[in-house]
């Protein structure tokens, strides 16, 4: 591949993805709100701080491989080496996991339903948009290696 290509084209940045998710979430939210849980609970509280910190864990644990890797964690830039190890046993993508959990969890603290449903269309973007130009590119870049880690790994969980 030529050095200037050399990249999965993807033209979106994941993180602003979930965070616009979020953020539309929570207008409507202003708006509309819409409780997941009539009068809200302590305990829908604690589920999302829960939820959010094993989103947290899960990407930076991701992230920690991508650096013992040598490999940029950043999509629009070229991929050095496959991330097998850590959270990559279990799951293609923890970084979006992740990110998908984090934003869950936001909307489990706040009791908005919004946020939460806002999260479908982020994952379907991130989904297109994203992992899917992801695959086609370390397919084309790592062949039978990638292929291998495909048929042993699964995309989300």
């Amino acid at each position: 591949m030529e050095p200037h290509t050399d990249t999965a084209g993807v033209q979106v940045f994941p993180p602003l993805v979930y965070f616009a998710g979020l953020a539309a979430g929570y207008i409507v939210w202003w708006f509309l709100p819409v409780p997941i849980l009539a009068g809200g609970t302590t305990a829908l509280r604690v589920v999302g701080i829960i939820v959010c910190i094993a989103g947290f864990v899960l990407g930076t644990s991701a992230l920690l491989v991508f650096w013992r890797a040598g490999t940029p964690p950043e999509p629009h830039k070229p991929t050095r080496a496959l991330a097998t190890g850590g959270p990559y046993r279990f799951t293609r993508n923890p970084m979006y996991l992740g990110m998908a959990l984090g934003q869950a969890g936001l909307a489990l603290v706040g009791n908005a339903l919004w946020p939460l449903l806002t999260l479908i269309p982020v994952i379907w973007v991130i989904r297109r948009q994203v992992i899917d130009r992801e695959e086609a590119y370390l397919t084309s870049k790592f062949g039978d290696d990638y292929r291998a880690l495909t048929a042993r790994t699964r995309r989300w969980l």
